[in-house]
């Protein structure tokens, strides 16, 4: 899964939650983004670069959410 398909997937999670998602691209450096979903943030890098497995559990694990559910 790239970060995009990560993104577009927990865009969706929190549309169904009624949580709300954003991206904010200037929060971050480089490539990095912070992708909010409500109260809690992770930080997606290069979002056209596949995501390793740690990462992505990682992520999932910041967000409060699980691996599954995307």
């Amino acid at each position: 899964m790239t970060g995009n398909e990560f993104i577009r997937k927990v865009k969706a999670l929190g549309k169904d939650r009624g949580l709300p998602v954003r991206l904010d691209a200037s929060r971050g450096k480089g490539s990095h983004q912070t992708l909010y979903f409500g109260a809690v943030f992770t930080v997606v890098r290069n979002t056209k670069d596949e995501l390793k497995t740690g990462t992505f559990r990682a992520m999932c694990a910041q967000l409060g959410i699980k691996p599954n559910d995307l």
